[in-house]
């Protein structure tokens, strides 16, 4: 099936990122267990992006988790110098970030945020993730993920 380019997609055209697209319907895979199975991949080498808020000074922080795992708050508060963080509300990432529930990714966002993303990424050649649409992910090499955002890994999960 073929997809028009995402942000995410002309984003990695630029950086010359190579990446593979994978199509779905998002309606009848409703987690990210089910996509990653879906895909055909080890749910560990598929990643979600999920945004937090600092309750003290308001800053916004990006983590890219595995599907099959939860973001833990505090390690992810360590990881962003932070004191405490929470996810922020669902009908606050659009206007946020430019993306909707189930198609955020880390890549392309409206703004520039501190990125993050779990440090078991390594284990795999290849990672995927939203191509920045419901029901489009990308998989590219999991080191050009460095190439395509300011990104640091860490303990999250």
């Amino acid at each position: 099936m073929k997809t028009e380019k995402t942000n995410v997609m002309r984003i990695l055209d630029q950086r010359d990122v190579s990446y593979d697209v994978h199509t779905y319907d998002p309606d009848s895979y409703p987690t990210g267990e089910d996509v990653a199975q879906a895909l055909g991949e080890d749910p560990g080498s598929v990643f979600k992006t999920l945004v937090t808020v600092c309750g003290k000074t308001g800053e916004h922080f990006v983590f890219v988790i595995p599907v099959c795992a939860e973001l833990d708050l505090k390690k992810a508060a360590k990881a962003s110098g932070s004191k405490e963080i929470s996810m922020i509300r669902q009908k606050e990432l659009l206007p946020l970030t430019g993306y909707v529930h189930g198609g955020c990714s880390p890549i392309g966002m409206k703004k520039v945020f501190s990125t993050y993303i779990d440090e078991t990424y390594m284990l795999y050649d290849r990672i995927s993730f939203s191509a920045g649409k419901r029901g489009v992910q990308v998989t590219i090499a999991s080191v050009d993920l460095f190439k395509a955002v300011e990104i640091s890994s860490a303990d999250l999960v």
